[in-house]
């Protein structure tokens, strides 16, 4: 008589996606065999359509992974209404909409900073380097007063034009833009000078 809880021995490599789908369902709380293998036969494509999208290999390692997570999280949610390759590539692209994202508001902030052209990229890519660390930018934040520090988020995270944070903080669009130019200048003088 057979044990009900024991796993069949299989060979993951012959079995379509939706079997493997259907295998890591029922095992992902006890082994990740059909899941690895899910993993090992879109890992080279993955990382080639990240690394196209994003244009170097650094974020396309960073979104695969994320990518290799949100499978392993969300497989369970998987309801196999379209083919689990249309649903991976589903989330890679929304990943790899996210990290463009990420680093176009890190191209601003660079841009911002780098207002002194007597500055080296250097100084100015070091800089933006602290900056661009969430917690890191949370602590440089702290070197200007609410109001400013408001301004400078709805910028630069929420990424909106001047005339939309304005509009959201009850200021003429003169005001917003002067308040913005001084609370750079705080915010790169705080870089420049951590102590």
């Amino acid at each position: 008589m057979t044990n009900p809880h024991q796993t069949t021995r299989y060979n993951p490599a012959e079995l379509t996606d939706e079997e493997l789908v259907a295998r890591a369902n029922r095992e992902l709380l006890h082994t990740t065999v059909a899941y690895e293998e899910l993993m090992r036969r879109y890992q080279r494509t993955l990382f080639n359509v990240c690394a196209r999208y994003l244009g170097n290999d650094r974020d396309a390692d960073d979104v695969c992974q994320e990518v290799m997570l949100k499978v392993l999280h969300g497989l369970r949610q998987f309801e196999g209404k379209a083919k689990f390759k249309t649903w991976l590539y589903s989330i890679t692209y929304n990943e790899c909409i996210t990290q463009y994202r990420k680093e176009k508001r890190k191209r601003r902030l660079m841009d911002a900073l780098s207002l002194d052209q007597d500055e080296s990229e250097e100084v100015v890519e070091s800089s933006i380097n602290i900056v661009t660390d969430r917690a890191s930018l949370d602590r440089w934040l702290v070197h200007v007063n609410q109001v400013d520090r408001e301004i400078l988020v709805l910028r630069f995270v929420a990424e909106l034009e001047f005339q939309e944070i304005a509009d959201i903080m009850h200021m003429g669009l003169s005001a917003t833009k002067m308040r913005y130019k001084r609370a750079l200048e705080k915010l790169r003088k705080s870089i420049d000078n951590p102590f």
